[in-house]
């Protein structure tokens, strides 16, 4: 293995241009992992595994292979490193380093969170919902996270009497939230949980609550109840199905606590009396394959939000004392071509999501005389983001929104009026929304599917651009447009930047999701390959200047769709990547592998196996040459584990050709959500842009 020092490094990189290849021989060699062959026969198939030995994070080969990733990919872009402050510098005169989140009602308090200039995490406060109220700190991020490089807040909790906090943190970005519950009135901890404890409710008395516990594959499997003070834990409830997820939920007005279980394609919800602090669950109603439903309660009545016989998905309501009768099930928002996306409910009114051809609206309903309207928002192509509404008397609605042009505006709808009242628009200092165009266009897949594509660019520039195309495809999930102040450092250097929502995700309902998945899984790659065609046929960009990104599953289709068509794109950038797809879910031992089987396939089943083994990226690397490539990778990542990206770079840069820069940039103190604090998210954000603007040779 040939190393350079430094400053050899940065004396080659004054003499080439970055964006021609013809000059890439010109870095410093990369890394080459040692080999070794690791068999596993399947269907009577052979697979050979030549970096299998990365998996064994205690190996001392898996750390210096990391370190020498790391310290060469600080070498190639060593001279990027003025590009690099100059992008964060942009970046960051760009946010309100003093800001305030608009309060939000609940109880007695009105609560909110602050960001102050300099410090990387957000301070929780609350203030007594009268004139003249102090501010009380709930918790200071920045005071926890002292001495720590990574730090996040998972849940936050405060019990019905208002005096307690309940909240829980991970520390090293592996998703293990340890518990604190704290004294309010004095600041004490009262409790403190050396377990991962994923999810928790309280219960009516302040002083009990339910929590929930995760096994050996990283699952949360089991519910048990506490008292403040006691030793003793009940079990409640213990979920054995591997496929299935516990969570814990409770009721908008505040009496029910629910217990789902959750699989891909099923649920199970119980439910349990927030008063009863002796009682046991009861089932709702059994689980049924691919039926799902989830409940919530009001003035007597369960309220099920369901796809059983309705695929788009419908809104029902059953009396409490009637709920195991099937027929006392009456209607409440009727299954329909548009699909229902999400709901909440207050004493007087029903708010609810629809899309129509992956267009969202927000409807909102009279309980009293039933009478309904469609919310009215300045921007059509836009992204909802509901707050947390939990002021069940409330006449107003506390939603977000933004489009790719308009930064995030904080409304309240006045549920009676129909008004929209304007609480807070996100600065952006010297934005204006008039110096740039977004457009949603539909282009023709090769199956005659109409796939979405929304973009957004700066004018007064001409002829094919750079563009940077993103893309997700997975799980059913929104790649919703949504506006970012750190894209504008590209945008205001010429590019477009467009968002293409692929199958796979649920963007145009439930069979948009089903036609990228399991079997059809390739759609999602196709449409990526044919939208990317039709930006460069449409004159919008071309293969020279062309960026793919994906993230997680987004990951996946990266690396996918570069095996298929490596000449279509110039670079690529992948985040937490999920490329070796075989091997990971062979071992149902792994955090999320039995529960994946009904989104990608069990791969003891042959057929499944086939057609995994024929587009997983690891397996699928051809000797030709391939675009730029970023790898992001997180050392603690408990969803993608961290040797899937560090796999796939050794096994690319030994098996394909050409001349192109292929970089892997592992961090080592976070895990699946990258970096936790917002200065330090800006700096990775700025790594990410120099690498393709010093690819295209953009300095």
């Amino acid at each position: 293995m040939k190393h350079y020092s430094l400053f050899v490094a940065l004396t080659l990189f004054s003499l080439f241009t970055a964006g021609c290849r013809s000059t890439e021989n010109l870095l410093p060699s990369p890394p080459r992992a040692v080999r070794e062959a690791h068999i596993t026969e399947v269907h009577g198939y052979t697979l050979t595994d030549h970096y299998y030995w990365m998996r064994q994070k205690g190996d001392p080969r898996v750390k210096a292979y990391i370190e020498d990733e790391n310290r060469y990919t600080e070498r190639v872009m060593a001279g990027t490193k003025s590009l690099q402050k100059k992008l964060y510098k942009e970046m960051a005169a760009r946010i309100t380093e003093n800001d305030r989140s608009v309060p939000e009602r609940e109880g007695r308090y009105d609560y909110y969170s602050k960001n102050e200039k300099g410090k990387e995490y957000p301070i929780y406060c609350r203030k007594k919902a009268e004139e003249g109220a102090r501010e009380e700190i709930l918790i200071d991020v920045n005071e926890l996270a002292r001495g720590l490089d990574y730090f996040s807040i998972g849940l936050m909790s405060v019990s019905p009497d208002e005096m307690k906090l309940a909240y829980t943190y991970d520390i090293n970005g592996a998703e293990e939230y340890r518990l604190a519950v704290k004294d309010l009135r004095n600041g004490a901890i009262i409790e403190e949980r050396d377990i991962s404890v994923p999810d928790f409710q309280w219960m009516k008395d302040s002083k009990t609550y339910l929590y929930t516990v995760n096994d050996e594959t990283w699952r949360p499997s089991q519910l048990y109840r506490h008292s403040i003070g006691e030793d003793e834990d009940e079990l409640l409830y213990e979920e054995n199905d591997g496929r299935f997820w516990m969570w814990i939920s409770e009721s908008s007005d505040k009496s029910i606590l629910f217990m789902g279980l959750g699989s891909k394609t099923s649920t199970e919800i119980h439910f349990l009396s927030a008063d009863d602090l002796q009682g046991h669950l009861t089932c709702f109603s059994p689980r049924k394959q691919d039926v799902e439903y989830y409940l919530n309660a009001h003035d007597g009545y369960f309220y099920i939000f369901t796809n059983e016989q309705a695929p788009n998905f419908k809104l029902e309501r059953t009396a409490m004392k009637e709920f195991g009768r099937s027929d006392s099930r009456e209607a409440v928002i009727p299954h329909s071509d548009a699909t229902l996306t999400d709901y909440y409910l207050f004493r007087n009114y029903l708010a609810y999501f629809i899309r129509e051809e992956g267009v969202s609206a927000l409807v909102i309903r009279s309980l009293g005389d039933q009478g309904e309207y469609r919310a009215v928002f300045p921007d059509l192509y836009n992204s909802f983001y509901p707050g947390r509404n939990k002021n069940y008397d409330s006449d107003l609605l506390r939603v977000s929104v933004s489009s790719m042009i308009t930064p995030t505006v904080v409304y309240d709808l006045d549920m009676k009026s129909g008004d929209l009242i304007a609480r807070k628009e996100q600065k952006v200092k010297g934005y204006d929304r008039n110096e740039y165009v977004t457009e949603r266009v539909l282009v023709s897949a090769r199956d005659g599917s109409e796939i979405p594509v929304i973009w957004v660019a700066k004018k007064g520039f001409s002829g094919p651009r750079p563009l940077y195309l993103y893309a997700y495809g997975a799980y059913g999930d929104y790649n919703d447009p949504y506006f970012s102040s750190t894209r504008l450092s590209l945008l205001d250097r010429g590019f477009i930047f467009a968002m293409a929502q692929v199958r796979g995700g649920g963007e145009k309902g439930i069979d948009w999701y089903k036609e990228g998945k399991l079997l059809h899984k390739k759609n999602t790659f196709y449409d990526v390959i044919d939208c990317a065609e039709f930006l460069i046929h449409s004159e919008y960009t071309t293969s020279e200047k062309l960026i793919l990104s994906g993230g997680s599953a987004g990951g996946l289709l990266v690396g996918a769709t570069v095996n298929m068509r490596p000449d279509l794109f110039f670079a690529a950038v992948a985040s937490v990547p999920f490329v070796d797809v075989v091997n990971t879910m062979l071992d149902s031992t792994l955090p999320l592998t039995v529960a994946e089987y009904e989104e990608w396939g069990d791969p003891m089943n042959r057929e499944y196996f086939d057609y995994i083994r024929s587009y997983s990226p690891y397996e699928n690397i051809h000797n030709v040459s391939y675009p730029h490539m970023l790898i992001i990778g997180g050392l603690n990542d408990p969803r993608v584990q961290y040797w899937e990206p560090l796999k796939w770079t050794a096994r690319l840069r030994e098996e394909t050709g050409g001349d192109s820069v292929i970089l892997l940039r592992m961090n080592t103190d976070s895990g699946h959500m990258g970096t936790s604090g917002r200065y330090a998210w800006l700096k990775e954000s700025a790594f990410e842009y120099a690498f393709i603007l010093s690819r295209l040779g953009m300095y």
